[in-house]
């Protein structure tokens, strides 16, 4: 099932200036390419967070025990792609630095089963210029396992984008 605010994952989409930024606003959301969110990924993350719940890290007892017949990765596992998706399909030429401002709004709607290929889809809703040559964006993100009904992740993402030329809005 399609969002008619997603494309295709395609070419690299390149914003250059703060104003490349506000034209794109409105636009058709963006499709970043696929990651496989494997049990060794899911493991990983476990071990760097401490979060080793039964139903991410134990697939004999998730089979048996979970709703979901198998282990699901973490929610936080997948907020954390979002860099890594986003730096796959959107670029900030010139850009002097890409600041992650945080979230207004966070919600895992689905999970995401082992083994799962998923992509993230960045619709931009709003840019502010609060400083010349600098961009305050507001990304609503969508993150979905392919074969899904439904997104897994829901979100409000903020990002500070400071173009080198300040002249550059």
């Amino acid at each position: 099932m399609t969002n008619p605010r997603e494309q295709p994952a395609a070419a690299l989409r390149a914003f250059d200036s703060v104003r490349s930024l506000r034209d794109f606003v409105g636009r058709p959301a963006i499709r970043s390419a696929s990651v496989v969110i494997g049990q060794d990924l899911i493991d990983r993350f476990a071990c760097v967070t401490r979060d080793r719940q039964w139903i991410h890290v134990d697939p004999e007892r998730a089979a048996a025990e979970s709703p979901y017949g198998g282990t699901i990765a973490h929610g936080f596992l997948l907020l954390s792609l979002l860099s890594c998706w986003q730096s796959s399909c959107i670029a900030f030429p010139g850009a002097a630095v890409v600041l992650n401002y945080g979230f207004d709004r966070v919600r895992f709607t689905a999970p995401v089963r082992s083994g799962a290929r998923v992509a993230a889809c960045f619709a931009l809703d709003q840019v502010a210029e609060p400083r010349p040559g600098e961009a305050r964006c507001a990304w609503a993100v969508t993150v979905r396992a392919e074969e899904s009904p439904r997104p897994a992740v829901h979100a409000d993402w903020r990002i500070v984008v400071r173009y080198e030329e300040a002249g550059s809005g």
